[in-house]
């Protein structure tokens, strides 16, 4: 008998715990759904940020919820699944308890990894450029151990409080991603078109954050892969070994958006 061979796959931005907590926990059935339908022919698993809508892991405790998504996590790594988490800006407070539990693997920076016979550079896909100062202050700040010390003096009742309100807030004053900028100006595929001309080694850019499912060509034929998200989207990366393709969970859902840096050359 010949089995299937095994798939790498990509997803992002779950943002499970987000408001409202009914349609939070009805993509986390979802999403439990999809890992199930892919367990068997899956070899690894990556998830590139933003898989809470908020996270942080005290020393003794760990936020409320999300059984149904942890087990099946457990699950997968018991059964052979490699899995790689990767800090998001809304989930960048994982410590030891995910490698512990889930036998993850934590990212906090982008890696470049060799998979089959192609070379990837993934990672969340936010603060790639210095344009936007003020952001990477603030991307500064949430990675310092020392104010990361400070924020866990916070009883977990006001803090998770305060992170969701925060939270909330943004998502009704700006909404879940700004509309698409174009290939000139996009800062994953200005950052990929300018690594790709110095490394031309790397194959495919896979990133998340943007929440806008899409394949973008740079001038050097390699290729950008915007991960989409599971709140509208429904959409993850497929890696065969050979192509790495973008699919989508529901017919109806994760239109996919295709550009060509080479088109403004």
């Amino acid at each position: 008998m010949e089995f299937p061979a095994k798939k790498i796959r990509f997803a992002s931005d779950f943002h499970l715990g987000m408001y409202p907590p009914e349609k939070s926990r009805e993509r986390e059935k979802r999403i439990v759904e999809w890992l199930e339908e892919i367990r068997e022919d899956t070899s690894q698993l990556w998830l590139v940020g933003d898989i809470f809508d908020y996270w942080f892991e005290y020393r003794k405790v760990v936020p409320r919820g999300f059984i149904r998504f942890l087990g099946k996590l457990a699950e997968l790594s018991d059964s052979g699944v490699e899995i790689h988490i990767f800090t998001g800006n809304h989930d960048a407070w994982y410590f030891d308890y995910f490698p512990a539990e889930t036998g993850a693997v934590i990212h906090r920076k982008p890696v470049t990894v060799k998979l089959g016979n192609k070379t990837f550079f993934i990672g969340h896909g936010d603060g790639l450029t210095s344009h936007d100062k003020g952001y990477l202050i603030i991307k500064h700040i949430f990675n310092s151990r020392f104010l990361q010390w400070c924020y866990a003096r916070i009883h977990p009742n006001g803090s998770a409080a305060f992170a969701h309100w925060w939270s909330r807030k943004s998502r009704y004053s700006k909404g879940f991603c700004t509309p698409w900028q174009g290939v000139d100006k996009e800062e994953q595929i200005v950052f990929a078109e300018k690594l790709s001309e110095k490394d031309p080694v790397i194959d495919y850019f896979v990133f998340g954050h943007r929440h806008i499912p899409y394949i973008c060509t740079l001038s050097t034929g390699k290729q950008v892969f915007g991960l989409g998200d599971w709140i509208a989207n429904y959409t993850y990366g497929e890696f065969d070994g050979e192509e790495l393709s973008l699919k989508k969970r529901f017919e109806d859902k994760g239109e996919v958006m295709t550009c060509n840096k080479t088109q403004n050359k």
